[in-house]
């Protein structure tokens, strides 16, 4: 009878500690920290030209800003996606520089599988800045959007026109089901009245320079908007969130500047030699009294550029997935003397594909790093 007693009582109390809920940790960006957060006072990892990766599938294009493509990115923290918009033949196409030199396609494609991980990453918050190339309307843009089926997660400020005093934090837009953060460069606020979410860059948020080919010339001061340059107590009491481009361009031919990858690692990395992300960072948060909203890089894997994130953040991450160092990678890298023989490839083709009496401006076609005869093929110069 005692032994039946006993039992009964072990699994009645077995019971009730099946029934109590499991503790979880619910992270917002990867961290639980993150969660309570004003969405302008993190700090967010960009994928500088997200869209244009240098893998086998262009050839490891030296116009190529990223080894990973946009899921992979998004796995390992990324939370900032830029990209170039250009008008190809009627239809918006993510192009770098121009869509006969590196086509990643449709810009409705791409947010396609920006929604998809959306769909399954349900905590996580994501910013979108696309460069409007061709100064493509808004209503044309949103078609894009729509065509993703990516609108329903749009975040829409109070106010489109002026810079917001105080952000949602990432629980409050995850509560709201607007994960989505979208800018546009450039995207008139008074005129845009189709796509509200769709926010005029500079009107939210200011950079420092980004066009520098020596990690010795790495600047905090402003650049754009042209109401703050140069002016950095301007910049940080205008309300808009800072944007600290850093990534290296390499002189090419022509006078040609591409992506750098000799020195990635120390441009990326969170400390070591002149140039180095994690003191370029320091440097910035300490002129501007906070951390940079975002960071926006070249080869995100490299460095690694996130732990320079994290280390502003003061959160130790959750629920990532780190790119490994694939033959993608490590061919990308080893690729440029590939793409340069390619360039004097073309300067040889070149009597052959260029009209006579035209100068070689044409320069400007072998920012890919392609065989000329591909790149020109059909198209008037």
């Amino acid at each position: 009878m005692f032994a039946l007693l006993a039992i009964a009582s072990i699994l009645s109390l077995s019971s009730a500690i099946a029934l109590q809920p499991r503790s979880s940790v619910v992270a917002c960006n990867n961290s639980p920290d993150l969660c309570s957060r004003s969405y302008s006072k993190i700090t967010h990892l960009g994928a500088h030209d997200s869209a244009f990766v240098r893998d086998a599938s262009t050839g490891y294009s030296l116009g190529g800003n990223q080894f990973y493509n946009a899921t992979a990115q998004l796995n390992a923290g990324v939370r900032l996606l830029t990209a170039q918009v250009h008008n190809n033949n009627g239809l918006l196409h993510l192009c770098h520089t121009s869509c006969a030199l590196l086509d990643a396609g449709r810009v409705s494609d791409w947010l396609a599988v920006i929604r998809i991980w959306l769909d399954n990453n349900p905590n996580d918050v994501v910013t979108i800045l696309l460069v409007n190339s061709d100064n493509t309307s808004a209503v044309d843009l949103n078609a894009e959007f729509q065509a993703a089926k990516i609108t329903s997660y749009a975040y829409t400020p109070p106010s489109t026109a002026t810079a917001l005093v105080t952000w949602p934090t990432l629980q409050d837009l995850i509560s709201s089901s607007t994960r989505l953060v979208t800018f546009i460069a450039p995207l008139n606020p008074v005129s845009n009245t189709a796509a509200p979410y769709l926010l005029d860059e500079f009107t939210f948020v200011w950079e420092n320079p980004y066009d520098v080919l020596s990690p010795s010339n790495f600047s905090c001061a402003p650049d754009r908007p042209p109401l703050v340059k140069g002016d950095t107590s301007a910049a940080v009491k205008s309300g808009r969130m800072a944007l600290m481009n850093h990534f290296l361009y390499s002189p090419g031919p022509f006078d040609l500047e591409v992506p750098d990858t000799a020195d990635v690692m120390n441009t990326n990395a969170p400390s070591g030699g002149i140039g180095n992300l994690g003191d370029r960072a320091a440097n910035c948060t300490s002129l501007y009294g906070k951390a940079p909203t975002f960071i926006l890089v070249d080869f995100f894997d490299q460095g690694p550029a996130i732990a320079t994130v994290d280390k502003l953040n003061g959160i130790t991450p959750m629920g990532r997935t780190q790119p490994g160092m694939s033959n993608t990678a490590k061919s990308a890298t080893s690729a440029g003397s590939r793409g340069r023989d390619n360039i004097f490839k073309g300067l040889v083709d070149l009597p052959n594909t260029v009209r006579a009496g035209v100068k070689p401006s044409i320069g400007k076609w072998i920012w890919a790093g392609s065989d000329w005869g591909t790149v020109l093929g059909g198209i008037e110069i």
